[in-house]
């Protein structure tokens, strides 16, 4: 690790910097981002536009007294750095290591965790109105880059927050310019002027001088939205209540820091425009913000990534929306801001009036495309599991109670590995299998999701078909459109006697090894929903145990299903389920958690031989 960063054990040590002093932080803790996440990989490009934000924001701020709640994790690289934890950095999103995201018990520096995006505003929101009502003259600061500003709930809190006159500093990250900016020295000059104090308190004068002559007052503050509207786009957020100040150079520490030491003397709702450049600093990031957002370990003088060589779930995908899309000219797709995730690069390029991205907005996402669905189109929602539970509420009464024929292609289904807690799909067969209308499928492997795609697609009403983050098992024979899977029909992979382990999704290749050495039936489900009642009943009356198998939560989930089936059917055969626990998941390897869960090959064998230990002891009882 540098040196200076080196000593730096906490914030407080900033403090006591002169501004060159600072400047040489912000440098090496750039140098040291690029050097570190080039072993470990992690999120690059948007931490290393907020380097010098971090280092003004704890220079100025009283922290962790002071709360800066950062808006997900991917821009709070630097910021864990200077609260102690740069050395910790090797051990970045492995598992027992340091989080990727932001975490309450990692670090008192850490306000508030998050992985979602577009809660800082509400939970600062929240932490601002405690201190007032404690009495407490804390500062209180979100941070939230121009992609969470897509969401809804960014905009609830502002819209809260203003009528509040809560004691609020937001900061908006502006990276990619979506807010139109006017950098420049004017505009810092404007900013640091809008800022100052004695502006503050002339205004706050004035106001209450002219408030004895209405119509005055009232022409003032239109004079003065007037020529803020030419120099600044700060209206809309001056309309919700809150203060506008620049835009400004967010990597400009002369300019950053006398502002936010202004801000900080003003009270009531603020809001401070950045301007700031994804990926400052390195110039492989500069050039694609986009690639280098999360990175594999890479060369630090080349840029160039660790490339695998085998075909991902989320390729299988895109491949067959793409085939698709050829052949129905009213299938259309749509992303809540996931395009290169959900792999749907190729599709936009070929079909670019047919693709919706509509920001980080899975809400409007469901039931946008519900109202497409209502109007004779197909539409594809290519969706993360854990990204899907935030449309909840869409996903039931604008989709499902009107059973509109929508696809759900939900990605990064069961463990996802690095990214831990937020980001674990652990529960949308929990979350989904309680809606009536809805189909769930879980294929095994390649061919099996895009015959699930097909048959979902064809289907007349909603359908998820959850596919896990990472390389597809076996190799996909038939490319064809045709291939279907009959609704609720699974398969026996290994005919074999008393112990049956019903495999829901990609475990079945575990299973069936396991399945091989208890010489027990292997049954692939497919369906989570509805469940093969047939097939269930059959191997009821010829074994004795059920074992079930599923990359989601134990409590509600397809395991639940069957034991449900079968007590509603006066079957008692013994059963156990085998799950996620009921905790979350933390960040790690996806195979060490597997295994640690006991839901890989020998996991499994081990169930197995309990289960038939047990029917050994209840016969010997017998």
């Amino acid at each position: 690790m540098n040196p200076l960063l080196q000593q730096i054990p906490d914030p407080e040590t900033l403090r006591g910097m002169s501004r060159k002093e600072l400047k040489q932080v912000a440098k090496d803790l750039r140098q040291f981002l690029v050097e570190t996440l080039s072993q470990t990989g992690g999120h690059l490009s948007s931490g290393l536009g907020t380097v010098e934000l971090s280092v003004a924001l704890h220079a100025v701020f009283q922290t962790p007294d002071d709360r800066l709640i950062w808006d997900v994790g991917h821009q709070a690289y630097p910021h864990k750095v200077l609260t102690g934890r740069g050395a910790q950095f090797p051990t970045l999103r492995q598992k027992d290591g340091l989080s990727g995201f932001l975490k309450r018990d990692e670090s008192p520096h850490d306000a508030f965790g998050a992985g979602h995006s577009s809660t800082s505003i509400s939970a600062g929101l929240g932490m601002a109105v405690a201190a007032s009502l404690e009495n407490k003259h804390r500062q209180v600061v979100a941070i939230i880059g121009d992609g969470a500003m897509t969401a809804g709930l960014a905009y609830e809190a502002l819209n809260n927050g203003g009528v509040l006159d809560a004691d609020l500093l937001v900061i908006l990250n502006d990276n990619e310019m979506s807010i139109s900016p006017n950098v420049g020295a004017v505009s810092q000059y404007l900013t640091r002027l809008l800022s100052n104090p004695l502006y503050n308190t002339v205004r706050e004068g004035a106001g209450q001088a002219l408030s004895l002559v209405p119509p005055l007052r009232e022409l003032a503050k239109k004079a003065e939205e007037g020529v803020k509207g030419l120099v600044s786009p700060g209206l809309l957020f001056e309309e919700m209540g809150f203060s506008y100040y620049g835009p400004i150079d967010g990597h400009d520490l002369d300019a950053l820091i006398p502002t936010l030491e202004n801000l900080r003397k003003i009270r009531g709702p603020r809001l401070l425009h950045i301007i700031t450049k994804k990926g400052k600093g390195y110039a492989p990031a500069e050039k694609d913000p986009c690639t280098y957002h999360g990175v594999t370990p890479f060369d630090r003088d080349s840029g160039a990534m660790r490339k695998s060589s085998t075909v991902s779930y989320t390729k299988v995908f895109g491949d067959w929306l793409c085939d698709k899309a050829a052949k129905e000219s009213k299938l259309v797709a749509i992303t809540p801001a996931m395009r290169e995730g959900s792999g749907l690069v190729r599709y936009e390029q070929l079909y670019p009036e047919r693709y919706f991205d509509v920001g980080i907005a899975e809400q409007h996402a469901v039931t946008f495309a519900g109202g497409l669905a209502c109007e004779g189109y197909h539409p594809v929602v290519a969706i993360y599991s854990t990204f899907l539970q935030r449309a909840y509420d869409q996903l039931l009464h604008d989709v499902a109670i009107q059973n509109l024929p929508v696809l759900f292609a939900v990605d990064r289904a069961g463990l996802v590995g690095a990214d831990g807690a937020t980001h674990q799909g652990a529960f949308d067969i929990a979350y989904a299998r309680c809606i009536p209308n809805l189909v769930i499928m879980a294929p095994k492997d390649a061919q099996e999701m895009r015959d699930m795609l097909n048959t979902g697609y064809a289907y007349p009403g909603p359908a998820i078909v959850r596919y896990p983050r990472g390389a597809a098992a076996g190799e996909i024979a038939d490319s064809g459109l045709q291939r279907e899977i009959a609704i609720g029909e699974g398969e026996i992979l290994r005919a074999g006697k008393r112990l049956a382990i019903l495999s829901f999704g990609t475990r079945a290749e575990s299973a069936l090894q396991a399945g091989q050495e208890l010489d027990a039936t292997v049954v692939n489900m497919r369906f989570v929903k509805p469940l093969d009642h047939a097939l269930l009943e059959q191997l009821a009356s010829s074994h004795d145990a059920f074992l079930t198998v599923e990359e989601g939560v134990r409590m509600g989930g397809a395991g639940s299903a069957v034991a449900e089936y079968l007590l509603d059917q006066r079957q008692r055969p013994l059963i156990k389920i085998l799950g996620l626990p009921d905790q979350f998941i933390e960040h790690g390897e996806a195979g060490l958690w597997l295994a640690e869960l006991g839901l890989d090959a020998e996991g499994i064998r081990r169930a197995g031989e309990d289960l038939l230990a047990r029917l050994a002891a209840r016969r010997i009882g017998a």
